[in-house]
């Protein structure tokens, strides 16, 4: 790898000593940065590139910040076959697994090319009005339906592969990927499921019913959830991985299939996927 593309949240408290580390390992290696216009400031030495073809114009793209910094990167890369580390600054992340410490170890795994690849599956949606398809969102962990400013439920109706499931008043539904099950499909009570599983999780929020439980299918399927019925002074969301956002209205359908291309995520050789959620999950075990 010669051509190392950075996204940093520059508000992270340690952001630019970290750059400049990153800066001087690279020197070291004889390796070209490139970036964008936001982190250009803390790199002067780097190649400034528009967003949108970072991934095309570097071998891999380092995301330094947390896991919404990741979220970032793989919105950019948008399903290109860039692989992708992330360098926590702060606490280790459930997708960041590379801790600042360990910035320059991992700089010369790159070099050496001592590391695996996890790919991990994308959520493509597509939200239609009127028979017309009104706006496209790419996911890495979900897209959720519901929220809104009011506190009132509304109704979503649920098909897969174009047969009828449920019609379920609740706070919402969530469709996530095998990476967004530790999101917020865990926090409502969905499963955990490991990230190179070919499935997704189907979540309803609160149903106003106990018979209603997560669902998980095949990533093959075709899931539509239809806005059948908003009560008054509501403003439903269709919110992807809790960043690009939409407001519905009434007989809006919201098409979620898996996107052709995948988020490929790069590892060290240390890392280990249960590991990570001992740590963020403090999973202890049975008491003896």
């Amino acid at each position: 790898m010669k051509r190392i593309g950075i996204i940093a949240n520059k508000q992270k408290a340690h952001a630019q000593a970290v750059l400049q580390r990153l800066a001087d390992k690279a020197e070291e290696k004889q390796l070209q940065i490139l970036t964008t216009a936001d982190a250009a400031s803390l790199l002067p030495g780097a190649e400034q590139v528009a967003p949108e073809a970072l991934a095309q114009s570097a071998d891999v793209v380092l995301a330094l910040g947390g896991d919404g910094t990741m979220l970032n990167a793989v919105r950019l890369i948008d399903g290109a076959d860039t692989p992708v580390l992330g360098v926590n600054l702060g606490s280790l992340g459930f997708m960041t697994s590379v801790t600042e410490d360990e910035l320059e170890h991992a700089i010369d795994v790159l070099v050496a090319g001592d590391y695996s690849i996890s790919e991990r599956s994308l959520l493509a949606c597509a939200v239609h009005r009127d028979g017309s398809a009104m706006a496209h969102f790419l996911a890495l962990n979900d897209i959720v339906v519901g929220w809104g400013r009011s506190s009132r439920a509304l109704t979503l109706g649920l098909s897969i592969d174009e047969e009828e499931v449920a019609q379920y008043l609740c706070d919402g539904l969530i469709v996530a990927t095998p990476t967004g099950s530790t999101g917020h499909s865990l926090s409502s009570g969905g499963p955990i499921i490991h990230p190179l599983a070919p499935v997704f999780n189907i979540n309803v929020i609160c149903p106003h019913t106990l018979s209603a439980r997560p669902l998980v299918l095949p990533d093959q399927c075709a899931i539509a959830v239809q806005v059948s019925d908003i009560p008054d002074n509501k403003r439903p969301l269709l919110s992807a991985d809790g960043q690009g956002e939409l407001e519905l209205a009434i007989g809006d359908i919201v098409h979620i299939r898996r996107h052709t291309g995948y988020a490929r995520f790069i590892h060290l050789p240390e890392y280990r996927y249960f590991g990570v959620l001992r740590q963020k999950l403090h999973w202890r075990g049975s008491a003896r």
